[in-house]
């Protein structure tokens, strides 16, 4: 699914106009984007968890040369998802 799939959901479900759903999947985007940037984790009940995780700087390859470089530590953002998303995935697989 994307944007667009999203947004026409949203508008369908929620029974608004296109332009309310787009800017109400842009503020719960701008919202998550915001917490995670003050390193904050943002919890949604039975959906999931996003956190920010430190990655740390580590040995790497050039794939084209094969000379050792090195990579610097990076924040990257992770997903955990909850149980009533996770039985909803095993639930739809068994089908």
């Amino acid at each position: 699914m994307n944007r667009a799939e999203l947004v026409d959901l949203i508008s369908e479900k929620a029974d608004l106009p296109k332009a309310a759903a787009a800017r109400t999947l842009d503020v719960l985007l701008d919202g998550i984007t915001v917490s995670l940037q003050k390193g904050d984790p943002v919890v949604i009940v039975n959906f999931g968890t996003f956190t920010v995780k430190e990655r740390a700087a580590r040995e790497g390859r050039n794939p084209s040369t094969g000379e050792k470089i090195m990579i610097k530590a990076t924040k990257v953002v992770g997903f955990k998802a909850g149980k009533a998303l996770k039985d909803a995935v095993k639930e739809d697989a068994k089908s």
